[in-house]
């Protein structure tokens, strides 16, 4: 039978929420690793049963956990990616003279043809992979070492490398964006990194064509076309159709052109998600209301989504990884908030439910399609 189950990281735990392909009834399992920051969990593309999960503590460090069987049993894998300092201090030592500061995994992206090969994107920004199914993970250290390194800067919530996109056409091609210092795209492998942000304006920056220091939130693809991305970034919806060598901003009619998430239609390469909030110092809806807006048009012209969404006194967020898309013949999309609700819509965004209401804040939402 197919269905969808949506992998929630909340800041206690982790939970597990299966349906069918009429995505009305649900099945809640958790909280898994319960009281933990549960930062990220991911399920590979490829094999339903695997599912990636990033632990992080402030006092701990950084766990890593997988799952064979659905998130009914857990592994712990790469514990600490070799981390080897005193704990509380996050350093990482890599070979060279100085210890650099390894905080948490931000965000895991499992390989679109292996199951054993996943990525992470971590704090301060870096760029794992891991071949044998999370057990050990080596540095693609071209990134971090990157001749524009020391003009990158650690936006509010820290120097995180927190988007992973992998090309489903050119399996060389891999995109990153990092806060604060843009988005970067190698063509081999992951081996040498090509800063692509022409065409980003922020007016933290006087150079307007600034080759790295901005604040990009996250990029999102459909892997129909793979040239053409969509960026929301600290300020302005973004979009390019030549592989990142040129953006455009599509922000449009958007009552704040300010958020987190960005998301495209399983099936409609055209169709795109976000979730305006107010302001980079008001984490909350405008007018708290809280909606999600598509774009049909590949941007410039979006439209409030709000049937099923409280439209007055909301005052929640949702964070860069707390919204999804399944691949279900009626599209469903998916986001979390930080007040604890998960909502489902079934129907592309025209009708929105709350699956569970009053969980931890919630800090990522991941779907994995079942068949």
């Amino acid at each position: 039978m197919s269905g969808v189950r949506v992998l929630v990281g909340t800041r206690k735990g982790a939970f597990i929420l299966t349906s069918d392909e009429r995505r009305k009834d649900w099945d809640v399992s958790g909280p898994h690793f319960g009281g933990w920051e549960m930062f990220h969990l991911k399920g590979s593309p490829v094999d339903p049963n695997r599912i990636y999960a990033s632990q992080a503590s402030d006092w701990f460090g950084q766990t890593m956990h997988r799952s064979d069987d659905g998130g009914q049993t857990w592994q712990t894998v790469g514990n600490e990616f070799g981390y080897q300092g005193e704990v509380g201090t996050h350093q990482w030592y890599d070979g060279t003279p100085h210890p650099w500061e390894f905080k948490r995994v931000w965000h895991l992206e499992p390989s679109l043809t292996d199951p054993d090969t996943v990525y992470a994107g971590v704090e301060d920004a870096a760029l794992f992979k891991s071949t044998d199914a999370g057990l050990t993970w080596t540095e693609l250290s071209g990134l971090r070492t990157h001749s524009t390194g020391n003009r990158w800067q650690p936006g509010a919530g820290g120097m995180c490398l927190h988007s992973v996109i992998l090309d489903p056409v050119d399996p060389n091609r891999i995109y990153v964006a990092i806060s604060a210092a843009g988005a970067f795209r190698s063509d081999d492998g992951g081996a040498a990194w090509t800063p692509v942000n022409k065409g980003l304006r922020s007016e933290y920056i006087p150079d307007e064509d600034a080759e790295v220091g901005h604040c990009v939130h996250n990029i999102a693809m459909h892997p129909s076309r793979p040239d053409t991305l969509f960026m929301q970034k600290h300020w302005d919806v973004m979009r390019t159709d030549n592989a990142g060598d040129l953006w455009h901003e599509v922000s449009g009619n958007l009552p704040s052109d300010f958020g987190f998430p960005i998301e495209v239609h399983a099936h409609e390469p055209e169709t795109v998600y976000v979730v305006p909030i107010k302001s980079d110092s008001e984490h909350f809806p405008p007018d708290g209301k809280l909606r999600v807006y598509r774009s049909r048009t590949g941007g410039n012209e979006w439209e409030a989504l709000t049937n099923g969404l409280p439209q007055s006194d909301c005052y929640v967020n949702v964070l860069r990884d707390a919204m999804s898309i399944d691949s279900l013949d009626s599209c469903g999309v998916y986001f979390g908030t930080t007040g604890g609700q998960v909502y489902a819509s079934a129907d592309s965004g025209d009708s929105w439910a709350p699956i569970v209401r009053d969980l931890p804040a919630v800090m990522s939402v991941e779907v994995q399609t079942l068949r």
